[in-house]
């Protein structure tokens, strides 16, 4: 799709213009610490923002650093993101910590392809954090920027793929201050989010969230709730009894989840895991 250079300037203009009377303040914009910003953008993936504000004051304070939380016990970790939902989003982001600390020193680095390369990042949180973190004026679509792009130019279409979005946002995209003008088009896309119809259900890569009650993500979670609370060693047989499930669904999640390295088991006993950066 070709866009001339008026029309960018006036979708500019609607976008600023709003940013200027509506933009929205949380604790984690205009901050100068990458690694704040590192951990709101993996919070904020597949999480309300309201949810993300109660809890991402209360995770900084008890990791304020990679290395505070490389080092941590993991069952802490994940005590404290609890509430946030995708538990192994917590053991990503440490094991993700650790990285940065054994191979990067501390820093958080500046390039897409080396975040990207982090565990659970992927490619358009990487550009999202350069952006946020650095001023760097990467490209990348989220659920509000595809709103306002769908809303604005591509009336009346339907399966709208992000490959043709990914043009638009480049070409529109304000390179002396890329952080700002991305928290104007989110805000933005919010607006139209609550005041029309989701024009984000015209795209193609739309999906609604599945069920949480009964699903093996709500057994996940609830295996890692009684864990992290524990205070004296559970065994599998208390873990089966405590969880009103299938015996044999439940065994077979925590299986799952000894694999991924969440979860150890010693003789009879479960436990959270804990990987200690060396």
């Amino acid at each position: 799709m070709q866009i001339d250079l008026r029309s960018i300037n006036d979708f500019k203009k609607i976008i600023w213009d709003y940013y200027a009377a509506h933009g929205r303040l949380f604790d984690w914009r205009g901050v100068d610490d990458p690694y704040k910003v590192f951990i709101s953008e993996v919070m904020l993936q597949q999480t309300q923002t309201a949810r993300v504000a109660t809890k991402y004051p209360e995770f900084i304070n008890q990791f304020p650093t990679f290395e505070v939380l490389a080092q941590a016990p993991l069952k802490d970790v994940l005590l404290t993101w609890q509430g946030m939902g995708y538990n192994r989003r917590g053991m990503y982001l440490q094991r993700a910590a650790q990285i940065i600390v054994q191979n990067h020193g501390g820093l958080l680095p500046n390039n897409p392809e080396l975040l990207d390369a982090l565990p659970g990042i992927g490619a358009a949180t990487a550009a999202s954090i350069c952006a946020f973190a650095f001023n760097t004026p990467t490209v990348f679509i989220e659920t509000n920027i595809r709103a306002v792009f769908i809303h604005h130019y591509f009336n009346g279409k339907n399966a709208i793929d992000d490959k043709d979005i990914f043009p638009l946002v480049q070409a529109t995209l304000d390179h002396e201050n890329p952080r700002e003008w991305y928290y104007a088009l989110m805000d933005y896309g919010v607006m139209l989010k609550k005041s029309l119809a989701n024009p984000s259900r015209k795209s193609k890569h739309y999906t609604k969230q599945s069920k949480f009650e009964g699903s093996d993500r709500q057994i996940r979670g609830k295996i890692l709730k009684i864990l992290t609370h524990a205070t004296e060693p559970v065994s599998q047989e208390q873990l089966l009894s405590m969880i009103n499930k299938e015996n044999s669904r439940v065994a077979s999640i925590m299986a799952q989840m000894i694999r991924e390295d969440f979860l150890q088991l010693n003789k009879e006993f479960v436990s959270i895991r804990d990987k200690q950066i060396q």
